[in-house]
């Protein structure tokens, strides 16, 4: 049994104000992280061993500790890529995945993430097998299926475009935020995709039909998509906001237009 006080536990706001006996359960993979302290604070070679033990493939963690400290700079986003990166060398089987991402702790899903995505060739199979990560319960996981797909997405954009637009109409908000936020301009920590930083309006079928979303998750990535776009085309996005408070008069929608005009608005 997980003690009340570690399950009903708030983030620290600092890797100092950490409490050891957490880290102790996220190195046993019993809990989740909590926010980025945590997630940083994570041993994931510690927690690697024990996955691999249950698994009974403690014979492979050789190959992830030589992976893991051949990095110049190793991160914890790129240990955890690593980490998957080695799965998917070592293995295809469908039954170990399926444990990893069933896993009580969101770092060995973002392995699983991180492997399965390596080992699909189209854009297609490979959001067909990532979907279930971008509706994944932990914003960690979430995070992690946007860095695992975006560069490949973007070298096959239209299909990417055609395919998430259809997922704007998911009951599932966390998918319908996926289809936002994994197609930016620009993002946080992701490639850039030139495409639509030149040429937005390749990204309106994502886009409209998610402007009024009743989700503040979903209108915080389209606001955000907005403002990435309005850095090189700011008259395009001032011409669609004009449009979308004249067609949607609701406050959702209005809030979607303050957040994409925030920067124009500075100037």
């Amino acid at each position: 049994m997980i003690p009340e006080h570690i399950i009903n536990r708030k983030g620290p706001r600092s890797l100092k104000d950490l409490n050891p006996e957490v880290i102790e359960y996220l190195n046993k993979g019993l809990v989740e992280t909590k926010n980025l302290m945590e997630w940083l604070a994570a041993d994931q070679l510690v927690l690697l061993k024990l996955v691999l033990n249950s698994l009974g493939k403690s014979v492979w963690y050789p190959d992830f500790e030589v992976a893991v400290n051949a990095q110049k700079k190793p991160t914890a986003n790129s240990n955890t890529k690593v980490i998957g990166e080695t799965f998917a060398l070592l293995t295809s089987d469908k039954k170990i995945y399926a444990e990893l991402k069933k896993h009580t702790s969101d770092l060995v899903r973002c392995w699983a993430c991180w492997a399965e995505s390596t080992q699909h060739d189209s854009v297609p199979e490979l959001l067909k097998i990532m979907k279930p990560y971008a509706a994944d319960t932990h914003f960690g996981v979430r995070e992690v299926v946007i860095f695992a797909t975006k560069e490949r997405m973007i070298t096959d954009l239209d299909t990417s475009v055609d395919l998430l637009s259809k997922w704007t109409t998911s009951s599932d908000e966390n998918i319908r935020r996926f289809a936002a936020e994994s197609m930016r301009p620009i993002g946080v920590w992701t490639k850039k995709i030139a495409a639509f930083q030149e040429n937005p309006a390749k990204a309106l079928s994502v886009l409209i039909p998610l402007q009024s979303d009743a989700s503040k998750y979903v209108r915080d990535a389209v606001g955000n998509w907005l403002n990435d776009a309005s850095k090189s085309q700011p008259d395009w996005v001032s011409g669609l906001c004009s449009q979308w408070k004249k067609q949607s008069d609701t406050k959702e929608t209005a809030y979607i237009i303050k957040r994409g005009m925030r920067t124009i608005l500075k100037k």
